[in-house]
Formats: C-alpha cells, sequence, structure tokens
C-alpha cells in the first residue's frame, strides 16, 4: 500500500480543534500580532507561555485596526469596558484573560482568511447574519470561548463543503 504525502503549507498545519503556527515572516499570524517579538508558536504550549505573558495594549488596539474591529467590539469581546482598556497606557500589558482573546482573536482571523482566500471576504462573512448562528453575526459569538469554537468549527465546514 502506498500513501502519497500530502502537500501542506508550511506555516501552518490544520488538525481537528486545533492550528498551530510556526514561526515564518510571511505567516499572517505575526502580521496581525505585529508588535510582539517573533516567538515559536509551533505547539499549543508556547501560545499559552505567550498568553500567560500578556500583551501591550497597542498590539490589541493594532490587531483591532487590522481585523476592522472598534474599540467598542474589541471591548465587549475581552470583556472589558472601552472607557478600562483606554486607560491603560499602550505599553502596558493587559492581563492575561485580555491576551488570551487578542490571540484568539489573530488565530480566527488568519484561519477565516485561509478559508475564504482574503480578509475582505471574511469580514463580511464575519459581521453577516446567519442561519447557522441563529441569524446572528458570527462575530456577535466572539465573547465567549463557545462562541468562538463555534465560529472555528462552522469555518472547517465550510473549507470541507459542509454547508447547512
Amino acid at each position: 500500500m502506498s500513501y502519497k504525502k500530502k502537500h501542506i503549507e508550511p506555516s501552518t498545519v490544520n488538525e481537528p480543534m486545533s492550528m498551530y503556527i510556526t514561526q515564518s515572516s510571511t505567516n499572517p499570524f505575526y502580521g496581525l500580532l505585529s508588535g510582539i517579538k517573533p516567538v515559536n508558536l509551533s505547539s499549543d504550549f508556547n501560545l499559552v507561555q505567550l498568553t500567560r505573558q500578556g500583551l501591550p495594549k497597542r498590539v490589541l488596539l493594532s490587531l483591532a485596526k487590522k481585523i476592522s474591529l472598534t474599540i467598542q467590539e474589541l471591548a465587549n469581546i475581552m470583556h472589558i469596558s472601552e472607557r478600562t482598556l483606554q486607560r491603560y497606557d499602550d505599553d502596558a500589558i493587559v492581563s492575561s484573560e485580555y491576551a488570551e482573546k487578542g490571540i484568539e482573536l489573530a488565530r480566527l482571523y488568519t484561519r477565516g482568511e485561509e478559508v475564504f482566500g482574503s480578509s475582505d471576504k471574511f469580514k463580511l462573512w464575519i459581521r453577516t447574519p446567519s442561519v447557522i448562528f441563529n441569524n446572528e453575526a458570527p462575530l456577535s459569538l466572539l465573547d465567549t470561548s463557545a462562541g468562538f469554537n463555534m465560529v472555528f468549527t462552522e469555518l472547517g465546514r465550510i473549507e470541507h463543503g459542509i454547508f447547512a
């Protein structure tokens, strides 16, 4: 029995419910989190370490701008008031809870761009209400980890041509 090796993009390896991100200057994940020094993100343990270290506020604001989120939308996803977020100094490290949401957003938008082939198409999809999400836009679900999982799962279904 002979097996052919499937070509795998060097910057990501997809497995059920997880996406490992490898260090690469062309990896869009690093572009979304510009301002952090490149670290090896080839395993979930490295993502945990980055989350625990926290992210500077300026990185989160830069991420929001790149993915077309308002400060209010970012604050809602992170469960923080917009005013509290604004009070942080730009170089202040936000807590790991907020860093985790930022990293999840970067992972989600990287995955969405990969599935849809462009960030503009994904940005349109994430803001469009869908029957799959009880006529809510996927963006509205991102304030919970269960919502993130639902959106990631739906991206996998779309990628494999499974529509409701």
